[in-house]
């Protein structure tokens, strides 16, 4: 059998007498020796041209500064727009519990809607009674095929028992489900606060307006679906 040891890179020149085969690479630039013992002409061939290949160096792209990275395909970014809402429908499910809070979480949303051009004709607002309920309500508007986004309103505040627990995770898996099921997106709008004062903070106060936020991923995500995922 033969064997060979290979330093650096493989190229044959010239073989000598003492059964040295002396080769320079282009890619390493510099000579190498190869050392073969009893080795037949076409197995010599055969390890030269695995050898070449090996030493081939992988296409990349060089910037100044920069280390080397593979070159692939341009890579395509998709995302939703905010401004092509002609033609987008809205649902917005909202709890009336803790209705001093989720009103002005609603009117945000409605706002940012009006502002980003939606037409009123194209929102439709569905009250219920507590945040549980949302999950139902926004799976069954999601299947029904009218809407390309659906948002969910409520306000969970912490009280003296374990309640708060039971609600906030009820309305999160809801609202989850509802999207995953009805294949429409479901923007999870409620707030799961410790005390009011969180709560009217994030309903127009000085946390900002968490309905309006709502409103802006409801269209994104509406955008992304109808215009991209098809």
């Amino acid at each position: 059998m033969a064997s060979f040891v290979a330093t650096n890179c493989l190229l044959p020149s010239r073989q000598s007498r003492l059964g040295f085969v002396h080769s320079r690479d282009p890619f390493c630039g510099g000579s190498s020796i190869l050392h073969l013992q009893n080795t037949s002409p076409r197995s010599l061939s055969f390890l030269l041209s695995v050898r070449a290949s090996e030493s081939k160096p992988h296409v990349a792209v060089q910037s100044k500064g920069r280390s080397s990275f593979s070159q692939t395909a341009a890579v395509r970014h998709l995302t939703g727009s905010v401004t092509r809402t002609e033609g987008l429908r809205f649902a917005v499910v909202v709890s009336r519990f803790n209705e001093i809070v989720t009103r002005p979480l609603l009117e945000g949303a409605l706002g940012t809607f009006k502002n980003y051009s939606v037409q009123d004709e194209d929102i439709d607002v569905v009250w219920v009674p507590g945040c549980f309920e949302i999950g139902v309500v926004a799976r069954r508007l999601g299947k029904s095929g009218k809407y390309h986004a659906i948002i969910c309103i409520g306000a969970v505040i912490r009280g003296d028992t374990t309640h708060y627990d039971a609600v906030a995770n009820s309305a999160a898996s809801g609202v989850l489900s509802a999207g995953l099921d009805s294949g429409v997106p479901c923007i999870f709008g409620v707030l799961t606060c410790e005390n009011m004062d969180q709560a009217l903070n994030r309903a127009g106060g000085k946390s900002g307006n968490k309905g309006a936020e709502a409103a802006l991923t409801a269209i994104e995500m509406a955008s992304l679906c109808e215009h991209h995922l098809k």
